[in-house]
């Protein structure tokens, strides 16, 4: 793993398994936050912030040339792991790129 400082980011890496995942588990929350519903939503790429906790800012592939860009807070074990959508942003593009929000 790349060593991190704490609050700053990790290069942006290609979307895995363990990311789509966490995607999967936030759909619900994104369609909720933008009042439409998604047919496709495919983790495409992403960054982490260490913090008391870990930040992921993920674009997300959602279908007809759209992205939409979820920021996702994992708490640390001992607060249980869980996962939050802190917000996101849409509509974003395949060539903007993950900054933070």
């Amino acid at each position: 793993m790349d060593a991190i400082k704490c609050g700053g980011f990790s290069k942006v890496k290609d979307a895995d398994e363990e990311i789509q995942t966490i995607c999967d588990e936030m759909k619900p929350l994104a369609e909720q936050k933008t009042g439409r519903n998604f047919e496709v939503f495919t983790a495409k790429s992403y960054k982490t912030q260490l913090v008391a906790g870990t930040n992921y800012f993920i674009k997300v592939y959602v279908g007809g040339g759209e992205y939409v860009h979820l920021r996702v807070y994992e708490k640390l074990p001992a607060y249980g792991g869980t996962l939050e959508l802190i917000d996101l942003q849409h509509p974003k593009s395949q060539h903007d790129s993950i900054e933070y929000f």
